[in-house]
């Protein structure tokens, strides 16, 4: 990699598609800062910052060090799943403040950092257009599509691009968490479950020199479950 090492700020790294995310990005050269409650498992040039995105309002402290970023991926997730009859409120709120509240908190925070022609990723899910026992999950998730598509309008004139990766069932720990264990997943048309590192390759293509011209799209990798 020719120029200056690039920088991009990764939030869950330390496991499931932040993790596959950070490690493609150090594998390629990039410098990664990495927000997670655990420290990762990872080498390479990672500055790793103590952070609980449950807490977005503990973020712009965490954020005060980081310097100029070429990058910003929002990966940090969990699902809470249960049918209609079942919900809970604190369900919706603890996923609300991750997956919403976080990302807004992260990326108007960063904005300013992020150089021109830059990239800002938020991860998704393919549920966020509807899933049977999943409605809290799904509207959470369904949200980025507004921030990531505002945010793209807004930054056309930087040349950022914003963008949405949304993976179907996906072989991370959150699919083993028993919080999810009244939906249990189901296999995709094409036979496995999506690997992280297809999702982290497809966010990598994003931040790439081919992405420059993607922005404000939701970009499935499914295994064929929206076909369905």
């Amino acid at each position: 990699m020719s120029g200056p090492v690039p920088h991009a700020l990764v939030t869950g790294c330390s496991s499931g598609i932040g993790h596959a995310v950070a490690r493609a990005l150090l594998d390629e050269g990039w410098r990664v800062t990495g927000l997670s409650r655990r420290r990762p498992d990872l080498a390479g040039e990672l500055e790793w910052l103590p952070a609980d995105l449950a807490r977005p309002e503990e973020l712009p402290a965490a954020l005060a060090g980081v310097g100029p970023l070429r990058a910003v991926v929002h990966a940090a997730g969990f699902q809470r799943a249960q049918p209609l009859g079942r919900l809970a409120a604190e369900d919706l709120r603890g996923m609300l403040a991750v997956h919403v509240e976080a990302a807004a908190v992260l990326v108007d925070a960063l904005a300013d950092r992020v150089a021109d022609g830059g990239r800002i990723v938020l991860v998704g899910s393919r549920t966020a257009t509807g899933a049977a026992g999943k409605s809290q999950y799904a509207a959470t998730k369904a949200a980025l599509t507004g921030l990531a598509r505002s945010w793209a309008m807004e930054l056309t004139g930087r040349r950022i691009t914003v963008n949405v990766v949304a993976p179907g069932p996906t072989d991370t720990p959150m699919l083993r968490d028993p919080g999810r264990a009244a939906v249990p997943p189901a296999v995709p048309p094409l036979g496995e479950l999506v690997d992280p590192a297809d999702v982290a390759a497809l966010t990598g293509f994003l931040m790439g020199p081919h992405g420059r011209s993607v922005t404000g799209q939701v970009l499935t990798v499914c295994g064929g479950a929206s076909l369905r």
